[in-house]
């Protein structure tokens, strides 16, 4: 739970705040709607006799070597993302992005619980891609297109692709093989397809920065909290654990942060903003 002198600062700091507000979200908010974080127990995978790390699974050279394993572990988290239900956060989130025209979502989550929730696709960078979606791994076209959804929304852990499946997960336009629409460990972030300068450029402009439930892990995450200190953006960091946004915002003039759950603190983060604006 937050202490109230936490909370009436940021409160305060979202007040004074005027400008285009950032919003940036990590496995946090999504671990308060049920699904596992990436790093933690539910994230390894048995490949043979040996339990792989989500650093060795996430990868293309993953993919080359075990493609239906990869397949495999990727829906099972995609059906525990199906089952998992859009929390307060992430209602909150949506009623600010109805309500005024200069926010913008940058999440590194891809179970796609932000879109369901409605917020809208056209302001919500999912720089890390959606678990709902699949490309050709031949790259012969750009398309993202849906998990087609006779793959259905429930998967046993542990299980692999079978024929039909394989059959399902193949590109349209030249047979070959599809791959999750996620960014992997070995791979860049792209304007194209994880709107990567989008999110930079939206960091840059804000005159607020509203972080939720991220470690700082990820590179783009950490740059866009950069790009907002450096313009002198107020910064604001929830999150029950400490992690570099927290110190981040201390270190900034117009920071503050509070320790605590996302559900229960930026509903009352998004009711002083609307009445402020």
């Amino acid at each position: 739970m937050t202490d109230a002198p936490d909370l009436e600062t940021i409160l305060g700091r979202v007040a004074g705040a005027s400008g285009p507000l950032v919003v940036l979200t990590g496995a946090g908010i999504s671990a308060e709607s049920g699904i596992p974080t990436f790093r933690g127990p539910e994230g390894y995978w048995r490949v043979g006799s040996r339990n792989y790390r989500p650093m060795e699974l996430a990868t293309q050279a993953a993919f080359r070597a075990v493609p239906d394993d990869v397949w495999g572990w990727y829906l099972y988290r995609r059906a525990v993302c199906r089952a998992a239900r859009p929390n307060a956060a992430h209602l909150a989130l949506v009623e600010l992005d109805r309500s005024l025209s200069d926010v913008f979502l940058v999440t590194q989550n891809v179970d796609g619980l932000h879109l369901r929730a409605g917020h809208s696709p056209e302001r919500t960078f999912q720089i890390h891609g959606n678990i709902d979606f699949m490309r050709c791994a031949a790259e012969c076209c750009r398309d993202v297109i849906p998990i087609p959804a006779a793959i259905g929304d429930s998967w046993e852990k542990g299980r692999l692709p079978g024929e039909r499946e394989r059959g399902l997960l193949r590109c349209a336009r030249c047979g070959a093989a599809t791959r999750p629409h996620v960014l992997w460990f070995d791979e860049c972030y792209d304007e194209e397809r994880y709107r990567y300068e989008s999110a930079l450029a939206a960091a840059r402009e804000a005159d607020l920065l509203l972080v939720a439930g991220t470690s700082g892990a990820t590179t783009l995450p950490v740059r866009a909290g950069e790009l907002a200190a450096r313009s002198g953006a107020a910064i604001v960091d929830v999150n029950p654990e400490p992690n570099p946004f927290r110190d981040l915002a201390l270190s900034v003039p117009r920071g503050a942060a509070a320790s605590g759950r996302s559900a229960e603190i930026l509903p009352e983060i998004v009711d002083r903003l609307l009445a402020v604006r």
